[in-house]
């Protein structure tokens, strides 16, 4: 089975690789392999037409390839929350939660994770048209398979951009550097209270493969919870799969992140949280209409939540 995973030298979708590389989709009876493919936007497109069996990424993506949720379901969180930093150059001297900060700089972010930095500053009061707040992808950086965040902690230590709004590894790498100062991390109740429910990490099948292959989603859900459930009992075994995924400098980071996140890994997917799904993807445009939980998530499959 082929698993897509919407930024591979990341922190935020390692469920989902952990479950592959520690060989708990093997475990289920079948060969999986992990796919990178970025952005996420571009991974749900590629799950629609038949040519991946999963995506890792973002919740509120799905509906970038799937309007008002018609033909892909949610399947396993890999964490809870929204799980974007936000990072400015260091020398603007910026404080923890510091919002406006940002005015009429040049933030680097990811189409779809963008969503959610332009809804939570409107939220904070802050129009960022209006503000001259420039927020895209990073200059001179495409492609499919590049690591988004890494590459916005080179692109902020090259002057190519003022801040980013990426995963925890670009953030850790720019903070550590010395370039980058952390504004805000919304997973651990940085920005407007909201802001948190926006979206989360999320394992994606189509209605289809549900519908055809029923055995071999299962087979996906419990290995990403047998994934999470193996990182907790021992987060150094993230070391082992980064050494042979990643460049040396992120590998070397990767448990220490994981360890972080660790409060967050619960497979449950509740109605609470789809409901603050969709409440931003309406207030963004992505969704038309209130869409029932049950036609969002694949509730068939939530008993497998349970270890």
């Amino acid at each position: 089975m082929r698993v897509a995973v919407a930024d591979m030298i990341s922190n935020s979708y390692f469920p989902a690789i952990a479950a592959v590389e520690l060989g708990f989709f093997k475990e289920q009876g079948y060969e999986a392999k992990i796919e990178n493919l970025a952005p996420v936007t571009k991974a749900m497109e590629v799950l629609r037409d038949g040519e991946v069996d999963f995506v890792a990424g973002s919740a509120h993506a799905t509906l970038a390839a799937f309007p008002d949720w018609r033909g892909g379901k949610l399947l396993v969180a890999l964490a809870q929350r929204m799980y974007w930093f936000l990072v400015v150059r260091r020398d603007l001297n910026a404080r923890r939660g510091e919002v406006g900060i940002v005015k009429g700089l040049r933030i680097g972010a990811a189409p779809g994770p963008d969503a959610g930095l332009r809804q939570l500053l409107r939220e904070a009061g802050i129009d960022p048209e209006r503000e001259g707040i420039q927020i895209g992808p990073i200059p001179g950086i495409s492609g499919t398979k590049v690591p988004f965040g890494v590459s916005a902690a080179r692109a902020l230590e090259e002057g190519k951009l003022d801040g980013f709004w990426a995963n925890g590894m670009g953030a850790e790498i720019a903070i550590r550097n010395g370039t980058g100062t952390l504004v805000l991390d919304v997973r651990r109740g940085d920005g407007p209270a909201s802001a948190c429910g926006y979206t989360f990490p999320v394992l994606v099948a189509t209605e289809k493969k549900i519908r055809e292959e029923p055995e071999a989603v299962a087979a996906g859900i419990k290995a990403v919870v047998r994934a999470q459930k193996a990182l907790k009992e021992n987060p150094s075994r993230a070391t082992g799969i980064g050494k042979r995924l990643f460049p040396a400098t992120e590998a070397g980071l990767i448990a220490t992140l994981i360890e972080r996140d660790l409060p967050f890994y619960d497979p449950a997917i509740s109605e609470g949280t789809v409901e603050g799904v969709n409440q931003f993807a309406r207030a963004v445009g992505l969704l038309s209409r209130s869409v029932a939980y049950d036609q969002v998530v694949a509730t068939r499959f939530r008993n497998l939540w349970k270890d």
